[in-house]
């Protein structure tokens, strides 16, 4: 019965009657020996003709150890088993998860937290449940090859040690607040010294914070510390801006009499000067002409100090047949109030 590939049960070919067939087919006409051999050997030199693509990196071992490595294009290598190569892609970037697992992709997407990888201790011995990422990629593919048996497994627990490390050395309220980035910034570089320490061939592009929270037995408490730091900072802004609100009006008043002052006291340090100046001058008027400056000073004294005063100016000639003079104005006036008194 002929073997139809399906199997059913049925028998398969028998293979060296086939090949003898062949040979009897070719009997007398070709030597079918050479020409298997020639064409094996022509098969086994062309398979060692392999192309590298371009986010790959060819690394041809030697008899199991690294003999050299060669970059993007056709290429050629010693057949098996004198030689193999690997290609492994060096410019796709990897991901790892570290406190969490991606359960369903998504949307809508769903994790499962992984509480020994992601509970860990600050440095003001609080405890925080920090989920993140790493993002790598590979730099060197013999180290990354070779070196390092399990290469994620390698990153994902030095990570985890540099996070650790990092988290330990700053308190809580950084950790959930302002100091993400840095925190960030911080374990990348350990890890990358960490990594390079043992060889592993990775380059870490990136360390992102996914979910950064307290425990959930004190995530009610947590909040009410946070309420009250906003409520702090909010009356520590009211407060500020109240004093830039006084302090340029105090500053201004402070200011206009400082420049008052000054005017003050210039105004009387020239009115000084000026009484100086004139009362120096008086005197030398008067050592010149005595009785006419004393005449003078008499006369300009009376003016200032009767000027707003009803006055009569009688000659000394004339007063002894004059009737007294009396203010009758005044009298007149101060008669006129008292009959109003009266009346009422």
């Amino acid at each position: 019965m002929a073997w139809d590939g399906r199997g059913g049960g049925q028998n398969p070919p028998d293979f060296e009657e086939i090949i003898n067939k062949i040979k009897g087919a070719f009997k007398g006409k070709f030597p079918v020996g050479p020409i298997f051999i020639g064409i094996f050997v022509l098969l086994w030199l062309a398979s060692g003709i392999y192309i590298v693509a371009p986010d790959e990196v060819g690394v041809v071992k030697r008899f199991g150890k690294v003999a050299y490595s060669t970059g993007p294009g056709p290429h050629y290598h010693l057949p098996w088993p004198a030689e193999a190569v690997l290609k492994p892609k060096v410019t796709t970037v990897r991901r790892l998860e570290v406190g969490f697992r991606t359960v369903v992709i998504g949307p809508p997407s769903r994790y499962r937290t992984v509480p020994v990888e992601s509970l860990m201790l600050t440095g003001d011995e609080n405890i925080i449940d920090m989920q993140f990422i790493v993002q790598y990629k590979i730099k060197n593919a013999p180290d990354f090859l070779f070196n390092v048996k399990d290469p994620e497994k390698t990153v994902k627990n030095a990570a985890e040690a540099a996070m650790r490390d990092v988290v330990g050395k700053n308190k809580i309220d950084e950790a959930l607040t302002e100091g993400k980035f840095q925190i960030q910034q911080d374990t990348k570089q350990l890890l990358q010294l960490i990594l390079d320490d043992y060889k592993t061939g990775i380059s870490v592009d990136a360390v992102q914070l996914q979910d950064v929270h307290p425990p959930k037995e004190v995530v009610s408490a947590f909040k009410d510390v946070a309420s009250a730091k906003e409520n702090k900072i909010k009356f520590i802004n009211d407060a500020e801006g109240y004093r830039n609100d006084i302090l340029p009006k105090a500053k201004g008043k402070a200011a206009q009499i400082i420049n008052e002052a000054q005017a003050y006291r210039e105004a009387k340090v020239k009115e000084a000067e000026g009484d100086a100046s004139r009362f120096t001058q008086i005197l030398k008027e008067y050592r010149k002409a005595r009785n006419v400056t004393k005449k003078r000073l008499y006369l300009e004294t009376m003016e200032e100090v009767l000027m707003d005063i009803e006055k009569v100016v009688i000659d000394s000639k004339h007063s002894g047949n004059l009737i007294p003079f009396l203010p009758l104005k005044g009298l007149e006036s101060m008669g006129n109030k008292k009959d109003s008194k009266i009346q009422e």
